[in-house]
């Protein structure tokens, strides 16, 4: 079962997240933050992994504690349920065309978290959502997951939809990525035997 739950506690934020590799996109998302649910839910339908999260946090502060923290117990799912690797196909990526927005995301699942990020985005928030937090849940996502991820936004004009063909691009990428492979089912994609 490529499964996994991860519960974190901390001062600032309480958050549970469940997710199913091989599943197809259902989710359930609660974060008390709008915008961010919204991108979570691209996340789990474009990448086929089915997720539950439910977050409180200090919104009374801003959005940053729970956004972050939600992608450090993302990343710690994706980690757990990737287990050894084995039998996976690694490496993932997508050029998402969103209207005016053109995002690629290209992502290695190989344990050595990195993130190269040139994205800009035009405007400070999206309603209520502050732009900066897109980044700031990427940067915890990759390094709690063990992924290198790139993304690039190569064109957009509206902060909304370069935002989300962000997360939709690295949600390909991923069930690229996250994808058993039956020609390799009991090897470690890797030619050091382990990842």
């Amino acid at each position: 079962m490529r499964t996994a739950s991860i519960a974190r506690k901390t001062a600032e934020t309480d958050i549970s997240v469940e997710i199913d590799l091989d599943g197809t996109g259902v989710h359930d998302m609660a974060t008390g933050v709008g915008f961010f649910d919204h991108m979570l839910d691209q996340l789990a339908r474009h990448s086929l992994i089915d997720m539950t999260v439910k977050a409180t946090g200090d919104l009374h502060i801003d959005g940053h504690h729970t956004v972050e923290d939600t992608g450090i117990a993302l990343g710690q799912a994706l980690a757990q349920a990737v287990g050894d690797k084995r039998g996976i196909r690694r490496y993932g990526a997508c050029l998402l065309p969103m209207d005016d927005a053109l995002v690629r995301a290209a992502l290695d699942l190989s344990g050595r978290p990195y993130l190269v990020w040139d994205v800009a985005l035009p405007a400070a928030k999206i309603g209520t959502f502050d732009t900066e937090l897109v980044r700031e849940f990427f940067q915890a996502l990759a390094t709690h997951g063990g992924i290198t991820l790139h993304v690039e936004a190569l064109h957009g004009l509206n902060a909304h939809h370069i935002a989300e063909a962000a997360f939709k691009a690295v949600a390909r990428a991923l069930r690229e990525a996250v994808e058993t492979d039956p020609r390799t089912a009991d090897a470690v994609p890797s030619t050091k035997g382990a990842l």
